[in-house]
């Protein structure tokens, strides 16, 4: 008797319990982040572009990330990450 063939399952990171909110910054906002931090796109923490969530929501090499986390004791804080190639 033949195997029937497994199905595969596909899961969106994003939709994952642990998994903070990530969105994509645009470029004027980009711009912002930069002067407000005194900073260079590569000096901000790196996340690469093969990481599931960055591939989920589509953003390149040069985006910028913004991630929204639940804090117990901040309520919200966000971070930023440079997509590099990865």
């Amino acid at each position: 008797m033949p195997k029937k063939e497994e199905e595969k399952v596909t899961l969106n990171p994003t939709e994952h319990i642990y998994v903070p909110k990530h969105e994509i910054v645009s470029g004027e906002e980009k711009e912002k982040i930069i002067r407000k931090y005194n900073a260079s796109l590569e000096q901000f923490p790196q996340i690469l572009a093969s990481d599931p969530v960055v591939r989920e929501i589509g953003a390149k090499p040069g985006d910028m990330i913004k991630i929204t986390r639940k804090s117990q004791t901040a309520g919200e804080s966000m971070y930023y990450r440079f997509v590099v190639v990865g």
